[in-house]
């Protein structure tokens, strides 16, 4: 039984990603760029607002002052609709709900901007995670463990007991760099395969199967 459990946002709470990807191409048709597919945007995704902003700008488009000026454009309009489709993955509220009537301490830890990712898990799992993490100014984000140390001291949270658990190589990397056991989620933004090459330690193809794993 994992006593804490850390877990990504994006792709392993919430489905965000045609959200994400609208904005993204409604800033690409704003400024004439070529738009971009949902499947690409799986991969654009996964390291911070502003990886994803430089990975669907045209290499052209890359400065930092021209990334700067689509942050601009991208988040105001971001905000607006990041309720438009976003979801909580099947099985999900019930799985969180449950880990804590169980005893486990849980966690978010996101790339997500921190002034928008308490309000967005809060919104969609209300009163169930005590402490979410989104990403600061001037902190490197994850697979960095700079912000994962200071989430488990929050949490006073064990090392040998705590779990990560999410949906990419950036969470699965982070689990690694903080000496954490992970999990990977496959009903995510990214592949199996991926997740395999990274070095998961574990794999959940429901939520049922990831509280199983988390109580036994």
């Amino acid at each position: 039984m994992f006593s804490y459990v850390i877990f990504d946002l994006d792709g392993t709470l919430l489905n965000t990603l045609e959200d994400l990807a609208d904005a993204g191409n409604w800033v690409c048709q704003k400024r004439g760029w070529p738009t971009h597919t949902l499947d690409e945007y799986r991969y654009f995704v996964g390291n911070g607002m502003q990886k994803l902003v430089e990975r669907f700008s045209p290499e052209y488009a890359r400065s930092f002052e021209e990334i700067a000026k689509t942050m601009e454009e991208f988040m105001p309009y971001y905000n607006l609709h990041k309720e438009d489709k976003t979801a909580p993955y099947p099985g999900m509220v019930g799985a969180a709900r449950r880990l804590r009537e169980a005893g486990v301490s849980i966690a978010v830890l996101s790339n997500k901007a921190d002034q928008m990712a308490g309000p967005v898990v809060e919104g969609y799992y209300p009163g169930i995670f005590p402490i979410v993490q989104g990403a600061l100014p001037d902190v490197p984000t994850k697979p960095d463990p700079t912000l994962l140390h200071r989430l488990m001291e929050r949490m006073g949270a064990d090392p040998a007991k705590t779990l990560f658990v999410g949906d990419s190589s950036v969470d699965i990397q982070t689990a690694k760099n903080g000496n954490l056991i992970s999990c990977g989620v496959l009903w995510g933004f990214r592949t199996r395969q991926e997740l395999l090459d990274a070095g998961a330690d574990h794999l959940a193809e429901t939520a049922e199967e990831l509280v199983r794993l988390i109580l036994t």
